[in-house]
Order: C-alpha cells, then sequence, then structure tokens
C-alpha cells in the first residue's frame, strides 16, 4: 500500500476567504487537525500549524503525515506543493490533494487517483509545477450556482460564504471527508474509492 506522507488543503490565504467555498480544502484540513494524532502520538488539539515561509505553506505534522495549507494564492497553488515535495523527498504518488469542487453537488465528495485539472486553477498549478497528473486527490462537493454571466456565476460563488442553510450539510461532508482521508492513509486508495464514491 502507497502511504499518503502529505495532505494538502486547498484555498486562499487570509481573514478575506475564511469558510468560503473555495477553502473546502482548508477546512477539511482544520477538521484533520483535531482528529489525527500527533507525531510523538498525543492528541494534537486545537490545530497550531507552522508557517514555513521558504515553502510558501502552513503546516503541522500529524502521526505519519504532514498536513498542509498553501500560503500562496488558489491559482498558484503548484509552487507550494511542488517545494514541499522538493525539500522532503515526497514522490507525487504519495500526497494527497483535498479541494473544493463545482461539478459534484454539495456534500458529495469524490476520490481520485489521478486525473486532469477539470477547469479547477489549483488543481492546474499543481499539474504544472509537478509535471504529472498522477497524484490522488479527494474533491469536496460544493454545486453551482445559476447566473446569467458565467464569469459571475463562477467567481461570486466559489468566493462566497456558505450559508446558514447549507452549514448542516457542509458539516457532515467535512467530517466525511475526514472519514475518507482516514481510509486512505489507513486502507489505501482503492479501499477508500470504494467505501465513499459511492456515498
Amino acid at each position: 500500500m502507497t502511504p499518503i506522507r502529505a495532505i494538502f488543503g486547498l484555498g486562499n490565504p487570509g481573514p478575506k476567504y475564511e469558510d468560503t467555498r473555495h477553502n473546502a480544502g482548508f477546512l477539511v484540513i482544520d477538521k484533520l487537525a483535531g482528529r489525527l494524532p500527533a507525531a510523538d502520538g498525543a492528541p494534537v488539539g486545537p490545530p497550531e500549524f507552522r508557517h514555513l515561509r521558504r515553502l510558501e505553506t502552513d503546516l503541522l505534522k500529524v502521526e505519519g503525515s504532514y498536513l498542509l495549507k498553501p500560503s500562496t494564492f488558489m491559482n498558484d497553488s503548484g509552487i507550494a506543493v511542488s517545494e514541499v515535495c522538493r525539500f522532503y523527498r515526497i514522490p507525487s504518488e504519495e500526497i494527497l490533494v483535498v479541494y473544493d469542487d463545482m461539478d459534484l453537488a454539495l456534500g458529495r465528495i469524490r476520490i481520485r487517483a489521478r486525473g486532469s485539472a477539470g477547469g479547477h486553477n489549483g488543481i492546474k498549478s499543481i499539474i504544472q509545477h509537478l509535471g504529472t497528473d498522477a497524484f490522488p486527490r479527494l474533491k469536496v462537493g460544493i454545486g453551482r450556482r445559476e447566473s446569467e454571466h458565467e464569469h459571475e456565476r463562477v467567481v461570486g460563488h466559489v468566493l462566497g460564504k456558505f450559508t446558514v442553510d447549507e452549514r448542516p450539510v457542509v458539516n457532515d461532508m467535512l467530517e466525511r471527508a475526514c472519514d475518507a482521508v482516514i481510509d486512505v492513509r489507513t486502507h489505501g486508495l482503492d479501499h477508500a474509492m470504494t467505501a465513499f464514491n459511492g456515498s
């Protein structure tokens, strides 16, 4: 079974973007930080990420993996991902990238072993900087919003915050995304895809 040594959540840094749909990857990483044991086996408790300026990422070491939130903006996620992989000598198949997906209905998650960017600029950047699309990823569904203008619909939706009515679905989705990541770490990618992609 291929180990997962680095788990990246994608998003935009700064208070302006907190809890936006585009930061779903960050939200999953923050929840994971409270669920996974620390590197020394003790409970992590409230997440205390260290900012690594050289690698352009926030990092928390947990048992068996690094949890990472790139501090580049979404469209430059590949810079941080490639720097971390180079510095820690982690091959692309040993990372897991968690990010929002408008093509999935709100509340759905999907695991893939590899694939194209599918219009997601963060994934496009990672593929460009790693030179491969062969890295596992976990897509977190944020759905789409109807609008007369495509650009307005996409930007306004992904950079908007989840509504009060959406929060129960979102909270359940984030917990299941954490379950899926833990399953990938424990049982491998194929097992997790079978267990979570149909739900």
